[in-house]
């Protein structure tokens, strides 16, 4: 098979021209099939967008309620044009999605952002093997090895702990959808202490409370435009308290308000200490959605694909040590932006 002949780069996205559809467009399409609901992957002005039926709930806060959206299962085929789709857990986030197609005896995967390790806030990660994979590669470093999510629900414990006694709260930057809710949960395993959100992030926790999935208390902290710091620090009694809240917004106007605090940081890009130096935050702590080096070479053997194309991130890198290792790999040039707070 010629490469590309199933899936093509356009200056809209990744085409299947046999199907007419694209995968995470990056511009308004007739027809959207998206592996799940980050920003970057889910742009609104499409016709109709094919989606996992747990995205649901985010999909209708991010794209507005009168998107047209066509809902299916995991594992449940369906056809546009002749190309059998469907959809198999990436472990990324709630609904997340790695898109298999089938033509002419042919299928490719298209992996979209994925992760191994286990998140009781999404469907583990399903391999599926096929003839061409295409992969991410947002962390695609032999660098890039990832600590287990208790061991950091631990460190943001203590933390939180050692900020409390010192009168400060501990204000936690986190990527409002998939690492709030999985930090969340991992937290409500060691304290039932309620934990306080920006109104970004609640509004995606109570996305997933929406598709089923089950978090420990929070309280929202309400834009409260005029209120001074005092008065917010007396309605909600903020001392030593742990604050969940997008990267934005940690170091604006609105962080201030909260009183003294120690900021940190929750990404894979804390791996490396200089990132959280020049990030200016007090403390760094390792946690990501996408798969770390060990992973993606895991998950590259077992789809069993003759061919395989890398994109997103460090694509060339991985490419090269694919090669070298004896496998048939190129990077693929997209329109991807590498996510800042991956």
């Amino acid at each position: 098979m010629r490469p590309h002949q199933l899936v093509q780069v356009t200056p809209q996205g990744l085409y299947c021209p046999q199907g007419h559809f694209w995968i995470d467009p990056v511009e308004a399409v007739e027809t959207a099939v998206l592996t799940h609901a980050h920003s970057d992957h889910a742009r609104s002005g499409s016709g109709i967008y094919h989606a996992t039926g747990l995205s649901r709930e985010i999909l209708e806060r991010r794209l507005g309620p009168d998107a047209a959206l066509s809902l299916h299962a995991y594992d449940e085929p369906f056809n546009l044009g002749g190309v059998e789709i469907s959809f198999h857990p990436a472990g990324h986030i709630l609904g997340s999605a790695q898109v298999r197609l089938a033509y002419d005896g042919s299928v490719w995967v298209i992996s979209g952002d994925y992760k191994r390790q286990a998140d009781p806030t999404c469907a583990l990660f399903q391999p599926v093997p096929c003839d061409v994979f295409i992969t991410e590669a947002t962390f695609g470093l032999p660098i890039y090895n990832w600590p287990i999510t208790e061991e950091v629900a631990a460190e943001v414990y203590a933390w939180w702990q050692a900020n409390r006694a010192a009168g400060r709260n501990s204000l936690l930057a986190c990527y409002a959808l998939g690492k709030a809710q999985r930090l969340l949960h991992a937290l409500g395993q060691i304290t039932s202490e309620p934990l306080y959100t920006h109104v970004a992030t609640e509004n995606l926790v109570s996305a997933y409370r929406a598709a089923g999935v089950e978090l420990p208390p929070t309280i929202p902290l309400v834009d409260a435009e005029g209120q001074s710091p005092k008065q917010l620090q007396s309605k909600h009694k903020l001392q030593g308290q742990l604050i969940l809240a997008p990267p934005s917004s940690v170091q604006s106007s609105w962080a201030k308000r909260f009183g003294e605090a120690e900021i940190g940081f929750a990404s894979g890009w804390m791996q490396l200490r200089g990132q959280r130096r020049r990030r200016a935050f007090d403390r760094g702590f390792v946690l990501s959605d996408h798969a770390d080096w060990p992973a993606l070479l895991q998950t590259v053997a077992e789809s069993q694909a003759r061919k395989i194309y890398v994109t997103h991130g460090y694509s060339q890198e991985l490419a090269r040590y694919l090669c070298e290792k004896g496998y048939d790999a190129e990077p693929l040039s997209t329109l991807f932006v590498r996510e800042a707070e991956s």
